[in-house]
């Protein structure tokens, strides 16, 4: 039985000791909050005060955005590079529509980040309100599953 998050993966291979199967990568949700859709601002990780803002690790591939708490119009998810300080507007998502709770995943750009980067929301069109959900990513294994054991 696994333990962690790492060796539920390795033990995905199915056993195989001799690292021939393909174990994946894992995918992981991250909670965000946009407190308000009509501004440009890094999203956070809740509504509650002084949240601490979204970070995803590079290598990160958005694959889904589920809204739970819907606003009004849409927006652009990108990144901020938490190091670089380069900002890409659209990197994750462009015109989004945040209007209707659910699970979006066309329009994404499925692009993996290049660096550990600030989640950052900007309107794109008429909207306001808080918006809420969850965004669902992986990092893809550099080691193409060789790690299992």
């Amino acid at each position: 039985m696994a333990l962690s998050t790492t060796q539920s993966i390795w033990r995905s291979g199915g056993g195989d000791t001799t690292r021939t199967a393909y174990c994946g990568s894992g995918v992981m949700a991250a909670q965000f909050y946009i407190p308000d859709a009509s501004e440009a601002a890094n999203v956070v990780v809740s509504s509650a005060a002084g949240a601490p803002n979204l970070i995803l690790p590079a290598g990160a591939v958005v694959i889904s955005v589920n809204i739970t708490t819907a606003g009004a119009g849409s927006v652009d998810i990108g990144t901020t590079g938490v190091n670089s300080g380069t900002a890409t507007p659209a990197a994750i998502a462009n015109n989004l529509s945040v209007a209707t709770a659910g699970l979006v995943t066309s329009g994404l750009t499925l692009t993996a980040i290049s660096e550990l980067s600030y989640v950052t929301s900007r309107i794109d069109t008429s909207g306001n309100n808080p918006v809420a959900g969850y965004i669902t990513y992986f990092v893809a294994d550099p080691l193409v599953g060789q790690q299992n054991v």
